[in-house]
C-alpha cells in the first residue's frame, strides 16, 4: 500500500495539546480521493484505531479520544491533521497514519512518538 508519513509528535504535559500531520510519500496520492485513519500503539500494548476521515469528510473516533481529538484535511497542502487536546498520560504512544486497514496489516511506517507527562 501507499506509505503515509506521520509527524509532529513530541513531549507535552497532561492537559496540553499537539497537532500531528500526515502526508503521503508519493505525489499521486490525494486525500481528496482516499480515506485516512490514525492508529496508535503504546509500549507493550496492542495497536488500536484512533480516528478516520473519509474522502467525503465523514469522521469517526474511538471512544477513548472522542470529544478531545479532531481530524481535518488541508486539500491545498494534501495533508491530514490530528488535533489532540486535553491530552492524558494514557495517550502516550507511537501514532501512525495510514489508509484504513484490517487487523492483520503489517506494513506500518515509522510513526511519530507522543509522550504525555503527568
Amino acid at each position: 500500500q501507499v506509505q503515509l508519513v506521520a509527524s509532529g509528535g513530541g513531549l507535552v504535559q497532561s492537559g496540553g495539546s499537539l497537532r500531528l500531520s500526515c502526508a503521503p510519500s508519493v505525489t499521486f496520492f490525494s486525500f481528496s480521493s482516499n480515506a485516512v485513519a490514525w492508529y496508535r500503539q503504546g509500549q507493550g500494548k496492542q495497536r488500536e484505531w484512533v480516528a478516520t476521515l473519509t474522502s467525503i469528510g465523514l469522521t469517526g473516533f474511538a471512544d477513548s479520544v472522542k470529544g478531545r481529538f479532531a481530524i481535518s484535511r488541508d486539500t491545498a497542502k494534501n495533508t491530514v491533521y490530528l488535533q489532540m487536546n486535553s491530552l492524558k498520560p494514557e495517550d502516550t504512544a507511537v501514532y501512525y497514519c495510514n489508509v484504513p486497514v484490517k487487523s492483520d496489516y503489517d506494513n506500518w511506517g515509522q510513526g511519530t512518538q507522543v509522550t504525555v507527562s503527568s
